[in-house]
This record gives structure tokens, sequence and C-alpha cells, in this order.
């Protein structure tokens, strides 16, 4: 059996465990390429998933919007530590120490502070980043300047007006003639447009999964979360950073320093088990068994997608999914990827603890809030359990029924818990903190929520 039907079948066996209507691989290895595809990229119209339909590969997009963004301090045009405003005198953001000091790579670190899932929809017209960032202001700061790391599309929008700002070119066009057309990319799009003049996926919600009522985010969400690729696009733009910024055709789109600046860490990450340990320039950084990844995630309505890189042994790998346990083929599929290709053996995802913790769990007991999320932490007998949910915008993305879930934490340590979504197996770590200046913090999903009452 080759190696790529190996995979296919593997792929397919998964997908059907758990519950994924369709889904794609690229499995880049040694400069060698294997894709596939398997079931079915719209449930509903019985569109098959090949190797040419596109997905929304989400805040992935955020990795190469922070790429233009470095090829940008590369020319000079922008630096790292420069406040936005010197580039963007009119931003006005929630407090003046925002507004005055926030920089590039508080932005492309998750370290602003500005209340991250503020979306917005300003409509379709390539003025859609300047009038999103006009409206930041009404964006709460939930931590202070640089204090912790919370997961931030607001900040990437911020930082996609930033670029069209020194650039003179609209955030959509900028990409295409920066990154797209230079790599060679010939799947790869942002506006519905143009990504339906190829077979696209729907993505699919609910159990089972069906067809989400709507495609995507808004115009205003692209810099965050809105290219839509194929694996092997995405891995021709991983290997850009795997052969340190030279594109295949031995063109230099990223300098060496900004490249590896790119995979450095930056900031360490309060919970060290949901994504990686620490954030570098728009990566996520993490440690598997002793050998050092970079990658990132991405989630829109309906639709996952996986990007890993193990840069010792030149080995990308990106999965493109649309429903169901997205989370639970993720983690079979590269455990089985990773170990068979590098000997590498991926983390096992966290478990409550075998025995009782000792803690005071009093003190989580709470509301903890930030833009579109109220968290609600209360004591039910013996179990701590935490009530999500989803208000604003948001709220009116996703069916009724996902607005409000209720899920048990599960001890796993003084100030961490595990907890899983209904529907899904695998558990992921919640983490309960205080900053220096004794406010108190969940992190969940990447984000700091504070403690509100």
């Amino acid at each position: 059996m080759s190696e790529s039907t190996h995979w296919t079948d593997r792929l397919a066996a998964l997908t059907e465990r758990h519950g994924v209507p369709g889904a794609s691989l690229g499995i880049l290895s040694g400069g060698d390429l294997i894709e596939t595809a398997t079931g079915l990229a719209n449930a509903d119209a019985g569109i098959e998933a090949t190797t040419e339909t596109l997905w929304q590969i989400g805040s992935i997009s955020k990795v190469w919007t922070t790429t233009v963004a470095m090829m940008l301090v590369d020319e000079g045009a922008l630096a790292l530590d420069a406040p936005i405003v010197s580039v963007l005198p009119e931003l006005k953001l929630s407090t003046d120490e925002l507004t005055e000091k926030v920089t590039l790579r508080h932005l492309l670190t998750h370290t602003s502070g500005i209340d991250g899932d503020f979306f917005l929809d300003t409509g379709r017209g390539d003025d859609c980043l300047e009038l999103y960032v006009e409206k930041l202001v009404e964006a709460a700061a939930n931590h202070p300047l640089g204090a912790t790391m919370s997961y931030c599309n607001a900040g990437l929008t911020l930082v996609g007006r930033v670029l069209e700002r020194v650039s003179g070119v609209q955030w959509d066009r900028l990409m295409r003639e920066r990154l797209y057309q230079p790599l060679g990319l010939t799947h790869t799009a942002t506006l519905p447009e143009d990504v339906l003049r190829f077979r696209a996926a729907a993505g699919h919600v609910g159990e089972p999964p069906v067809v989400a009522p709507q495609w995507t985010l808004m115009r205003s969400a692209g810099p965050a979360g809105l290219i839509c690729s194929t694996p092997r696009d995405v891995l021709t733009f991983a290997r850009l950073h795997l052969d340190g910024g030279l594109a295949g055709n031995g063109m230099r789109l990223l300098s060496a320093a900004s490249t590896e600046a790119m995979h450095t860490p930056q900031v360490a990450l309060p919970d060290t088990r949901t994504f990686g340990d620490a954030w570098g320039l728009g990566w996520i950084l993490m440690d598997w068994s002793g050998h050092r990844l970079y990658g990132h995630d991405g989630d829109t309505i309906g639709q996952s997608a996986f990007l890993r890189v193990l840069p010792e042994a030149g080995l990308a790998v990106c999965l493109l999914t649309n429903g169901g346990d997205t989370r639970g083929l993720y983690q079979d599929l590269y455990s089985e990827i990773f170990a068979e290709l590098a000997g590498v053996a991926m983390p096992e995802p966290p478990e409550p603890a075998a025995d009782p913790v000792a803690d005071d769990v009093s003190r989580y007991i709470g509301t903890y809030e930030r833009a579109s999320t109220r968290i609600e932490v209360f004591d039910r007998g013996d179990d701590l359990v935490m009530r999500t949910t989803v208000t604003g915008v948001l709220a009116d993305l996703i069916p009724e029924s996902q607005r409000e879930i209720e899920q048990e934490l599960r001890p796993l340590e003084p100030g961490v818990f595990v907890t899983r979504r209904p529907g899904i197996k695998g558990w992921l770590s919640a983490t309960f903190y205080a900053l220096p200046d004794g406010s108190r913090y969940l992190h969940h999903g990447g984000r700091a929520t504070p403690k509100v009452g």
C-alpha cells in the first residue's frame, strides 16, 4: 500500500468515527506532498469533498496577515514596538493607555487587552476595515496592556487596517499581491465571489451536523479569519516559513530574521494545555515530547482548520474540516502522522485528576464576562459547573440550541480544571488565575475573561 493510499484510508476511517461530514488533508514531508480528501463538502447538496475544494482556514489567516506585516517591518514601513498611532493617528481605543501605547507586537501576540471578540459588520465595501477601526473605541479593555494574553480577533483586524494605511493597498488585494501571487497559490481567496469560482465547502453545526445557516463571517473579520484555501496552498505558505522566508522559486519574501522572530516565544500562555506553551509573532508555539513545533488553528461557522509544523523534520500537516468532532479527528490523525513520519509523540489531551485535588473552589464561583460571552461558574453538588452564554452579534450566527451550554468542571490541579462540550469526547482545560493587581480571570479557549461578579 502506498503512503498516499494509507493516509487516504486513515482520513476516511477517522472522519467517520468522529462524525465529520468532510475533510481534506495535506502532508508535506521532506519536500514531498501528499493530499487527499474524503466525505462531503456540503451534506445537504451532496457535494463531494475533493483536493480542489476550498475550505475556510479561519484564524490560520492571522499568520498570513502577520507575515505580510513582517514584510513591511523588513521594509521599514512598520516597527514592532512603535505605537500604532504613529502610523494611524486617528486611532481611538477605549482607554488613553491603549490608544497611546499599543504596538504592533502587542497586537501580533494577543497582549493588547482589546476585547477580542468585538465583531461588527461594517459592510461589503473596500472601506470595511476603516469603518471597523472607527468603531473600535467601543470595544472594552478586558485586561491592562501587556498584562496577560487573550486571543484577540479585533487586534488582527486592526493590523489589517494598519497594513492598508502603510501600503496604500486594500487588505484583500494586498494579500493577493504580497502572498498568493508570489507563492503561486491558485486556490486561495477571501471574497465570496472569488471563492465561488471553485468548489467550496459549507460549514456544518449541531449533532448530527447540518449545514450552517450562514456561510461566513462579516468582511471586516478578514485579516483575522476569512481566507479560504486548500491544504496544498496552506502547505505552500508553511514551506515559506520552513525555508526561512524564501518562496519555492527562490524569491525572498520575508527576511530570515523576521521568519525566526515569528517562531520565537514572545509571551507565555496562562493555559498551556489548549494550544501550546507560548505565542510567537502570529504563530502558536508548542512542545511535543521535547520537540518544538509551531502552528495555528482556525474555527469559523461550522468549519475547523489545523496546521502544525515540525521544522527539525521538514514536516508540515494541514487538516481542513466542516463539522462534527473536529478536534477529536485532529487528535487521532495527527498523533498517527507525527509518530509514523517523525517519531514524535503528540501530547495526550488533559484528563481529570484520578485523585482528589486539594483546592478552595469557592474562589472561582462567580460571573466572568467579555464581548460576546458571559460565563457563570457555580456549585452543583460535588462539582463546579460552567454555563457559557454567547451574546451579541455572535449569538445571531449560531443555532439557538448552541447559544447557552453547561459543562462540568472537573479538577486537574489547583486552579486548573478540564471540561468538554456536549457531543465532544475530548477534554479542554480551563485555568483560573489572578494578575499582579489581584484581578481574577478565567482562561479558556485562549481567552482571558475577567471576573465581574
